[in-house]
C-alpha cells in the first residue's frame, strides 16, 4: 500500500495553515501496538458474550467475572508501548498553535507517548471507579484483587470505561463538541465511522467549515467528507505527515 507524496504534503499544509487541530482515533491506532480490536479471532471479547463482561447488567451479575476480564486487559496492557502513530500525535500537538485529541480508545497510550490535551470519550481501563460514592483514582499500575474495594467509602470498584448502555461521560462528551465546533482541521485516525456519536464528528466539523484529514488503510464513513484521504496505516502514515509539516 502506498500513499502518495502529493497526499502527505496536501495534509502537512493543511496542518501548517491551522490554528485549531481536533483528532479522533480509533481502534485501528492502539492494534499497531498490539492491543486487541473487539470481535474476531483474537480479539477483545473472543471466548466472552460483551453482554456478560462490558455490560452494567453483567456487572451486577457477576462482578467477579468482569474483574477478572478486565485485571487480564490491565495486565496485558502493561506490556504494550505506544507505536510511531501515537508519537506522531504527540509532536503534531506540539507544532501546532491549539490541540485536542478525543480519542475512542480506553488504553492510556496517547499520554503515554506525550499528548496532553486528551478526552477519553469511552473512559480509561487504567482508572477505577467505586460504584458507591462515584470516586476515581488511577490504578494503572496495580494487581487489583478480585473484587476491588474504595478506600474511601468501602464500595465496590469498577473499570472507569463506558459499557454498553450506558452514557458517554457528559463533560469528556461537551469539551469534545466545543473542540469540533472550534476547529479549522479535523485529523481522523484508525476508526472507521461505525459507532455513534463519534462517527459523526468530522462530518460536524467538514459542516462547520473544517477540512478533514482521514488516515485509515480502508475506506470508512468519513471518506465522503474529507478534504484528503491517505489509505494506510497511521503509524506509517502520521510520522510522514510530520515529516513533511517540518520540512
Amino acid at each position: 500500500m502506498v500513499v502518495r507524496d502529493e497526499d502527505i504534503a496536501a495534509a502537512a499544509n493543511l496542518l501548517k495553515q491551522a490554528t485549531y487541530v481536533c483528532a479522533l482515533t480509533g481502534a485501528g491506532v492502539s492494534a499497531e501496538s498490539g492491543v486487541p480490536t473487539f470481535r474476531g479471532g483474537g480479539g477483545l471479547w473472543e471466548g466472552e458474550r460483551l453482554e456478560d463482561v462490558a455490560t452494567p447488567q453483567g456487572f451486577r451479575a457477576d462482578p467477579k467475572r468482569v474483574w477478572r476480564f478486565y485485571n487480564a486487559r490491565r495486565r496485558q496492557l502493561r506490556a504494550v508501548r505506544p507505536n510511531a502513530g501515537h508519537y506522531a500525535l504527540a509532536e503534531i500537538e506540539r507544532l501546532v498553535p491549539r490541540f485536542t485529541l478525543i480519542t475512542q480508545n480506553v488504553d492510556g497510550l496517547h499520554q503515554l507517548a506525550g499528548s496532553r490535551n486528551v478526552i477519553e470519550i469511552h473512559g480509561s481501563i487504567r482508572t477505577v471507579r467505586c460504584v458507591t460514592c462515584g470516586g476515581e483514582r488511577d490504578a494503572a499500575d496495580e494487581d487489583l484483587p478480585e473484587l476491588p474495594m474504595c478506600e474511601r467509602c468501602g464500595g465496590l470498584l469498577r473499570p472507569a470505561v463506558v459499557w454498553f448502555h450506558e452514557m458517554l461521560p457528559q463533560d469528556a462528551m461537551a469539551a469534545a463538541d466545543e473542540a469540533i465546533e472550534a476547529c479549522d482541521v479535523m485529523l481522523v485516525a484508525g476508526t472507521s465511522g461505525v459507532v455513534q456519536p463519534a462517527a459523526s464528528f468530522a462530518i460536524w466539523a467538514s459542516r462547520h467549515g473544517a477540512g478533514v484529514i482521514d488516515v485509515n488503510p480502508d475506506p470508512s464513513a468519513f471518506t465522503p467528507v474529507h478534504t484528503v484521504g491517505l489509505a494506510g496505516p497511521s503509524g506509517e502514515v502520521l510520522p510522514a505527515i510530520v515529516e513533511a509539516m517540518k520540512a
